[in-house]
C-alpha cells in the first residue's frame, strides 16, 4: 500500500482563498455521494460492514474539511481567507448536524440487528455503530418534525453564535498607556523592547508576551491591575448578548432532545457521564464539590501569606486579587526559596526551548523530527515529518508566535485526521510565545500543548476516522498534555536545552527549588481552576440575567483570591464554545495524569514505561474507553489519591 501524502498548501492569497472554499465544496459534494449510497443499502443489499464503511468515509471527509477550515479561520493572516474559512466552517457543522436528522441514513445503520453485528463486525466496527446510533438520537432524529427542525436551527445558531464569539475574542486585542516608571521590576530585554512613544508613554497589550511578564514581575500594583483588567474585558461588551443566547440555545437544544440541562447533554458522551448516567450535569457538581473539600483547608492556609507580602508592599491593600497572584507566588518564591523568576528566565530562550522540546519527546516517544520546508499560512509556521525508523508518522506545524488575527491562546489544532493507509495526521500548535526570553511557566505551557499534538500522530493510525488521534473522552484528553509538563520540571531534562549568557544550564539545585516552591500557591491555583470551572456550569445550568454580577460571585466564593471587580472576563471566556458546561475537564484530566505519572516512579528516562505508555494511551486514540487506556498502562482503575498527594505538597 502507498503511504499517504501530507497536504500541499498554497503559496498566495487566491490559492488560499480556493483552498478554504473548493475544498469544503468537494467535501460536501463526496458526503452527497456517500449519503446517497447509504440510504439505498437496503435496495442495494448492502451488508453491515458496506454500510458502516460508507459512513466512516462521509465522516473523514467532513471531519478533514472541517479541521481545514476551522484551523484557517483562526490562523491565517488575510482577513479575506479567515472569513470565508468561517463561513465554511459553519456550513461544514450545519451539515454534521444535519446528517443526525436524516432518517433515511438512521434507518440504514439502525436496520443492522444485533446478530449481524455480532457476526459481521469487528470491535472498531461495532464501536463505530453503537457511537453512531447513540449520535442520531442526541442530534435529534427521533423527534417529532416541529422539534426535530426546530433542533436543527437551534444546532446551527450554536455554530454561528460560537464562531461569533471566538472571532471577537481573536479580534479584541487591548492596549493600555502607562508611564516608563510603571514598568518597574520588569526584566531589562523587556524593558528595552517597550521604549516610549511620542508621548511619552508605554503601550502594553493584553498579547501574551506582554502579558505574561507583567503580570509576573511588574512591582507597581496599578500596573498589573490596569492590564489585567484590559484583558479581562477582552470581547467585552460585543459578547454579552452573544453568550447570552449561546446559553439560550443550548437549554433549549437540550430539553427538546429530553435533557434536564445542557450539562446533562455534554456529559453523556464523556468519562464523568459514566458516574451517574444521565444525570452528568448532577456528576460534574460532585465533583467540584470533592475538589472543593480537597482544596480549601490549604487554600485557606496560603492566602493569608500571600495577603501578608502584598501589604509589605501596599499597606491599605485589603485583598489580594487575580492581578496580583502571579506576582505575589514569583515574590514569594524568591524571598523564601531563592527562586528569582527573572533568573529562571534567563535560561531559557525559544531558540533553545523549541529544540529541547523536539529532542525531549523524541527520545521519550522514540521519534524523530525532521524540518521540512514547504508552503505554510505563514512565514512564522516551521513544519516537521514526525519519523520513525525511517517511517513517516505524520506532520506537525508551529505556529508560536501572536499577530494581528490570530488565535490568541494556545492550543493544538487538529488538520488531518490520520486514517491508515489513507491520510496522513496532520496536526497545528497555535501559540503566542515571546520570541526572546521565555518564563518557566510559558515553557510548561509549550510541553502541555505539545502533549496534544503527539497524541493527535501517534493516535493517528486508525482504521476508523472517528477514533483517529486525540478523539477519546473529552474529559480524558488533557491528561496526556497534563502528564508532558513534568518533562519542563526535570533537571536533567532541563539541562539539556537550557543554557544562560555563559552558556552554562540551569543548575540542578535551583530547579529542586523551583520544584519546591512551586507546591506553596497549589491549592490556590486549584482554587482559581475551581472558579472556571464552576463559571463554566453555572452559566449554563443556571443561565443568570445578570452575567458579569453571575460570573464575579462564582470567582469570589470559590476562592480567597479575589476577581477584579465590575470586569467581564465571562467575555473573552473561549472555553464556554468548546468546552461548554464542562471546564471541570481540566481538572478531572489532573486527576488521572498524576495517576498515569507514578507509573514512573520518579524516573521519566525510564524507557520500558515510556514505551508502555506510548501504546497503551496515546496510540489506540479514541479506539477504546479512556477507563479502558488507563487500566491497561496502570494495571488498575485510575485513583483519585496521587492528585491528593500533589495537592498536599508531596
Amino acid at each position: 500500500m502507498t503511504a499517504p501524502e501530507p497536504l500541499t498548501f498554497p503559496a498566495d492569497t487566491d490559492g488560499w482563498l480556493a483552498f478554504v472554499t473548493e475544498r469544503p465544496q468537494g467535501a460536501v459534494a463526496a458526503v452527497a455521494e456517500l449519503d446517497a449510497r447509504l440510504a439505498r443499502a437496503d435496495a442495494d443489499g448492502l451488508d453491515a460492514v458496506a454500510r458502516l464503511a460508507l459512513w466512516n468515509d462521509a465522516e473523514l471527509a467532513l471531519g478533514q474539511a472541517t479541521s481545514e477550515v476551522y484551523l484557517l479561520s483562526e490562523s491565517h493572516p488575510d482577513a479575506a481567507v479567515r472569513g470565508a474559512a468561517e463561513e465554511n466552517v459553519q456550513r461544514l457543522e450545519a451539515l454534521a448536524a444535519g446528517r443526525l436528522l436524516d432518517r433515511a441514513l438512521f434507518a440504514a445503520l439502525a436496520a443492522i440487528t444485533p446478530d449481524e453485528a455480532s457476526a459481521r463486525l469487528d470491535h472498531d466496527q461495532q464501536r463505530l455503530l453503537t457511537q453512531v446510533l447513540r449520535d442520531f438520537r442526541r442530534g435529534g432524529v427521533d423527534l417529532p418534525d416541529a422539534q426535530r427542525e426546530r433542533v436543527r436551527e437551534l444546532t446551527d445558531r450554536d455554530t454561528e453564535l460560537s464562531l461569533e464569539f471566538s472571532r471577537n475574542i481573536r479580534d479584541g486585542r487591548r492596549e493600555i498607556r502607562v508611564a516608563p516608571e510603571a514598568l518597574a521590576g520588569l526584566p531589562q530585554d523587556f524593558i528595552d523592547e517597550h521604549p516610549p512613544g511620542d508621548d511619552g508613554r508605554v503601550v502594553l497589550t493584553t498579547d501574551y508576551p506582554d502579558l505574561m511578564p507583567v503580570r509576573e514581575y511588574a512591582t507597581d500594583r496599578a500596573t498589573r491591575a490596569a492590564l489585567v483588567a484590559a484583558y479581562n474585558d477582552l470581547a467585552w461588551p460585543e459578547n454579552d448578548a452573544i453568550l447570552r443566547e449561546l446559553l439560550d440555545v443550548r437549554a433549549e437544544r437540550a430539553a427538546l432532545l429530553g435533557y434536564g440541562s445542557w450539562a446533562d447533554f455534554e456529559t453523556e458522551t464523556r468519562m464523568i457521564g459514566h458516574t451517574d448516567p444521565g444525570h452528568g450535569g448532577r456528576a460534574i457538581a460532585a465533583f467540584l464539590d470533592r475538589l472543593d473539600a480537597a482544596s480549601v483547608v490549604a487554600a485557606a492556609a496560603e492566602y493569608p501569606v500571600l495577603l501578608d507580602r502584598l501589604q509589605q508592599d501596599d499597606p491599605s491593600a485589603t485583598e489580594v486579587t487575580v492581578a496580583d497572584l502571579f506576582y505575589l507566588l514569583s515574590t514569594l518564591r524568591n524571598e523564601r526559596h531563592e527562586v528569582d523568576a527573572q533568573l529562571v528566565r534567563s535560561y531559557f530562550t525559544f531558540d533553545r526551548v523549541l529544540p529541547g522540546l523536539l529532542e525531549t519527546t523524541g527520545r521519550l516517544l522514540d521519534v524523530e523530527y525532521v524540518e521540512v520546508d514547504v508552503a505554510t499560512w505563514h512565514d512564522d509556521v516551521h513544519s516537521y515529518d514526525v519519523v520513525r525508523g525511517g517511517e513517516r508518522l505524520g506532520r506537525i506545524h508551529l505556529d508560536l508566535h501572536p499577530r494581528a488575527g490570530k488565535y490568541t491562546h494556545a492550543a493544538c489544532f487538529g488538520l488531518a485526521p490520520g486514517v491508515t493507509g489513507r491520510v496522513l495526521p496532520e496536526s497545528v500548535l497555535l501559540c503566542n510565545f515571546a520570541r526572546g526570553f521565555m518564563t518557566h511557566d510559558e515553557v510548561v505551557t509549550f510541553f502541555h500543548e505539545f502533549g496534544h499534538l503527539v497524541h493527535a500522530i501517534l493516535g493517528g493510525d486508525q482504521r476508523v476516522a472517528r477514533f483517529t488521534g486525540v478523539a477519546t473522552e473529552w474529559d480524558f484528553v488533557e491528561a496526556p498534555s497534563q502528564l508532558l509538563e513534568e518533562w519542563a520540571w526535570d533537571a536533567d531534562v532541563l539541562a539539556t536545552f537550557t543554557a544562560n549568557g555563559a552558556g552554562e544550564p540551569i543548575p540542578a539545585d535551583l530547579v529542586a527549588k523551583m520544584k519546591v516552591a512551586d507546591a506553596f500557591g497549589r491549592a490556590l491555583e486549584v482554587r482559581r481552576q475551581l472558579g472556571h470551572a464552576q463559571v463554566s456550569y453555572h452559566l449554563h445550568v443556571d443561565r443568570p440575567e445578570d452575567l458579569q454580577a453571575a460570573t464575579e460571585h462564582w470567582y469570589r466564593v470559590t476562592s480567597p483570591v479575589q476577581p477584579l471587580a465590575g470586569a467581564h472576563s465571562y467575555a473573552g471566556f473561549g472555553h464556554l464554545t468548546g468546552y461548554g458546561s464542562c471546564y471541570y475537564t481540566y481538572q478531572w484530566s489532573l486527576v488521572i495524569a498524576r495517576d498515569l505519572l507514578s507509573a514512573f516512579a520518579g524516573d521519566l528516562a525510564d524507557a520500558e514505561v515510556a514505551t508502555r505508555y506510548r501504546r497503551e494511551i496515546l496510540e489506540p486514540g479514541g479506539s477504546r474507553d479512556a477507563a479502558d487506556l488507563v487500566e491497561a498502562f496502570l494495571g488498575r482503575p485510575f485513583s483519585f489519591e496521587a492528585y491528593r498527594e500533589w495537592l498536599a505538597g508531596a
